[in-house]
């Protein structure tokens, strides 16, 4: 009898060649909605905006985030105001469209799949881009997904998610802002007090500061005058 060999099998129409760019400013507004999430949220959702180079790569250019509620492995999207805000942003921007999702945290999570589903209903193999806004170890880590079915001969068996090369490129004044961002990375918005406070001490810094200043300056005075 002759042996009979069953192969387990990743299948994606074109992760192998895939590679995504994204902007910059993408990368400030998933930081900026991380700060500004409500109190009970963990994490940020929201959709990818962009178009697809001659090339093939996905370039990601803008970003909105998308209200949503989980628990445990469970999510669950505010689908109106996605479709509303693609709206409002295809109005000003009539050739970016929706390239994919994004997540904040590292890595992808329980419920990545579930949203990925969702988000491959409104375009063909939607990219993941996950961004560690906790800047752990002092580094921002960025990294892009697409969906491979994992099938046994003619069976589809799960969906997992294969990482795709990720361009990232900066000027030099955008390179300053996103060293400035890792470096001063907040978890949540200060309140009014815990802001006038820190201005506070930036400030009595700065006149002991200048108060060393005028010493030396007056110690050197006085040195060459005796």
């Amino acid at each position: 009898m002759a042996n009979e060999h069953t192969v387990l099998q990743f299948s994606s129409s074109s992760s192998s060649s895939l590679s995504a760019k994204v902007h910059p400013l993408v990368i400030f507004n998933i930081s900026d909605c991380y700060v500004r999430r409500p109190d009970q949220a963990e994490r940020v959702i929201g959709t990818l905006l962009g178009s697809i180079l001659a090339d093939g790569t996905v370039d990601i250019r803008n970003s909105y985030a998308v209200p949503h509620s989980e628990f445990s492995d469970q999510v669950a999207l505010d689908i109106d105001y996605h479709h509303n805000m693609l709206i409002s942003h295809q109005k000003v921007n009539p050739k970016e469209v929706i390239v994919g999702w994004y997540s904040t945290g590292l890595g992808v999570t329980g419920g990545s799949a579930l949203i990925h589903e969702f988000y491959s209903r409104e375009v063909p193999n939607p990219v993941h881009l996950t961004v560690d806004t906790g800047f752990s170890n002092g580094e921002g880590t960025i990294k892009a997904y697409v969906s491979a079915n994992l099938s046994l001969g003619d069976r589809q068996l799960a969906a997992q998610f294969q990482e795709i090369p990720l361009d990232l490129r900066m000027i030099e004044a955008e390179r300053v802002g996103y060293d400035i961002l890792k470096t001063t990375a907040v978890d949540k918005i200060p309140t009014d007090l815990e802001g006038m406070e820190a201005t506070m001490e930036r400030l009595l810094a700065l006149i002991d500061d200048v108060y060393k200043y005028v010493d030396n300056v007056v110690g050197k005075l006085h040195q060459i005058t005796t």
